[in-house]
């Protein structure tokens, strides 16, 4: 299950911090098309590919080959497009639908509503393994848009530039390179989430520098119309209202990438995650942030297991576990299981060379909701710590909102690396990641709880300068 916020178990932190939820306010529609059936296929090689490694203009952008090159990092075989003729071959068979595709991981997601249309593929040459990964309830909650108020001016606060926003940003010793002038500018960040609530709306949004939106579900909809969780997470880092709320990196620029059905939960998921990381890689982004986690689905037989938690093992941190060599900083929220039964961190947060964040409290305590390590071969997760309660944002009706959980943690410090990051940007997405962790308040003694602690951004700072 996408461990959003709170858990739902975590029944009395909802009444502590309610938000408006369409559960409430939507009503129940048929599912899309009617019985729809995902399957992912793995293709045997890139046989015939008419890319080459040479051209890497035909399938990046320029902006993705200057920021390898920049970082000293070779293109490789998994930078290629999957091969076209094999696309086209799967395309042409009766009632079969390409919906993703993952180059780095050399699958195809694709969609039938009658679980016969599959079978031709199985026959294929070039498919090595077809996998049921989706099926469709009967019905489904329909998106609700929520009214958007403009009620932050009774908020401003004139002692305190970042007002609401403060702690966040605080309890990681950011404000020194924003006071230092590094807010975020030059840098882009990819955000991935379920839905993006009235961020065309809200005024506190306007100002925000959104590079564009796109949406890898496999039912498309308007991302401004689906869940808010988004749009809170965008606000930590984008949201630049002096005396109100000034998030951790109000320069950047933001790419707003749908991932995450948020009335479902599948396998699937991971296929709409693997396809938005790699155009985020392609289009050039520099960071992305990533509050979504995956272990349990509707279909229990295709959950998670503890011993997979390798960063190898599961296509979202196989995915995730690369992003570094493509010289990308990836930024997830740890979880929010551990007052549940599973306790552990989340997928992709199992993934290497990433910073996987956990969340505390202003008392700067581990809350017990925080999933733990460590991963199954033994690294040190969380990586970092950061605010989750509770963290101030901004949701989808445009009102301050206090939330909860490690879906926030994450954002502030992706946010705050991208500010890091502008102060060298010579430096690889792996040097960058090695001085947070260096610059945290637990780096000596790490652990599987703590991870290596709250990073200090001007330390890190001067670790970058001194190395």
């Amino acid at each position: 299950m996408t461990k959003y916020i709170c858990m739902a178990c975590l029944a009395f932190l909802m009444v502590a911090f309610p938000y408006p939820t369409r559960a409430k306010d939507g009503e129940n529609m048929n599912f899309p098309g009617g019985k729809t059936f995902l399957y992912r296929l793995t293709l045997a090689d890139k046989k015939g590919t008419p890319f080459s490694l040479q051209k890497p203009e035909m399938f990046l952008s320029q902006k993705s080959i200057e920021r390898r090159k920049r970082q000293g990092l070779p293109l490789d075989s998994t930078d290629l497009p999957l091969t076209p003729q094999y696309l086209q071959r799967i395309a042409e068979t009766k009632g079969v639908e390409i919906v993703s595709k993952s180059k780095w991981n050399n699958t195809v997601l694709v969609m039938v509503h009658d679980r016969a249309n599959i079978r031709p593929l199985h026959s294929l040459p070039f498919v090595t393994s077809v996998d049921r990964v989706f099926t469709s309830p009967d019905s489904i909650e329909a998106p609700v848009r929520y009214l958007v108020r403009d009620d932050l001016e009774s908020h401003r606060n004139d002692e305190d530039d970042y007002g609401e926003a403060a702690e966040n940003i605080d309890l990681v010793n950011g404000r020194k390179l924003h006071e230092y002038g590094y807010r975020g500018k030059g840098m882009t960040v990819a955000v991935l989430d379920g839905g993006f609530m009235n961020v065309d709306r809200i005024p506190a949004m306007k100002g925000v520098a959104i590079e564009g939106v796109r949406d890898f579900v496999a039912f498309k909809s308007d991302v401004y119309m689906e869940h808010d969780h988004g749009t809170r997470v965008l606000s930590t880092m984008a949201v630049d209202m002096k005396g109100i709320y000034i998030g951790t990196a109000p320069e950047a620029r933001f790419w707003l990438l749908r991932a995450e059905d948020t009335r479902t939960e599948s396998p699937a998921e991971e296929d709409y995650w693997a396809a938005a990381a790699e155009f985020a890689d392609s289009i050039g982004a520099d960071i992305i942030s990533s509050s979504l986690g995956f272990q349990d689905f509707d279909d229990k037989t295709l959950d998670h297991k503890y011993n997979e938690l390798d960063g190898n093992h599961a296509l979202i941190s196989r995915t995730a576990s690369r992003l570094a060599s493509k010289g990308i900083i990836h930024v997830n929220s740890a979880g929010n299981d551990g007052m549940g039964t599973w306790k552990k961190i989340n997928f992709p947060a199992d993934a290497h060379d990433i910073l996987a964040v956990g969340a505390v409290n202003t008392k700067r305590v581990n809350t017990a909701f925080s999933s733990v390590g460590p991963s199954d071969d033994g690294r040190v997760k969380p990586d970092v710590m950061a605010l989750g309660s509770a963290t101030a944002t901004i949701n989808g009706r445009g009102s301050l909102n206090s939330d909860m959980g490690t879906s926030f943690a994450a954002p502030i410090i992706a946010g705050m690396v991208a500010c890091l990051w502008q102060t060298a940007p010579q430096k690889t997405a792996s040097e960058v990641m090695r001085a947070v962790r260096m610059s945290a308040d637990n780096h000596d003694t790490p652990n599987n709880i703590f991870g290596y602690g709250i990073p200090d951004f001007a330390k890190a700072y001067q670790i970058l300068k001194e190395k």
